[in-house]
């Protein structure tokens, strides 16, 4: 439907606490399909309601073996650690290091509003963290373990080089 302007570091939305979803209604509906826009538009892998400007408990997850939908998503387990390099929508042009859970167990509801629970390991469990932090107004720079990084610091033609 439309691409919506994400909101950058810096600005007091991303700070606070998102509302639970108690109904859903066509503007929600709308909301959810502009995010899956503005997410696959940007390239991103994720992409919370907060992050353009709306306060509700909304992600959406696409780490291309399909799109995602979590409605009031609750983290109810967190096994193991998987350390790498985070970067986000708010923050564009910039990464770091952060440690999340290897595995997680997350309960929330569908587009219908109907629950349901998942595992998720590797990149997606990454994801549903990271994306559930921006719900209770926690960026993943207040997570980072060192300095965060320009993403163009990698040196192309070395790249290139070790490709030959």
């Amino acid at each position: 439907m439309a691409v919506r302007t994400i909101r950058t570091m810096g600005d007091s939305i991303l700070e606070k606490k998102s509302r639970i979803v108690e109904e859903m209604t066509p503007k929600l509906q709308e909301l959810i399909v502009d995010m899956v826009d503005t997410m696959r538009e940007q390239k991103g892998v994720g992409l919370a309601a907060p992050q353009v400007g709306i306060l509700k408990r909304i992600v959406v997850i696409d780490i291309g073996e399909g799109l995602q939908v979590f409605i009031n998503p609750q983290i109810k387990t967190k096994v193991g650690e998987q350390t790498g390099d985070e970067g986000c929508l708010s923050l564009p042009g910039k990464n770091g290091t952060v440690t999340r859970p290897e595995t997680i167990t997350v309960t929330a509801l569908d587009q219908d509003l109907e629950p349901f629970t998942i595992e998720a390991s590797g990149l997606m469990a990454r994801a549903v963290c990271h994306e559930c932090d921006h719900l209770d107004g926690v960026l993943y720079t207040t997570l980072v373990e060192g300095e965060l990084r320009d993403n163009d610091d990698y040196d192309d033609e070395e790249y290139e080089e070790e490709d030959e």
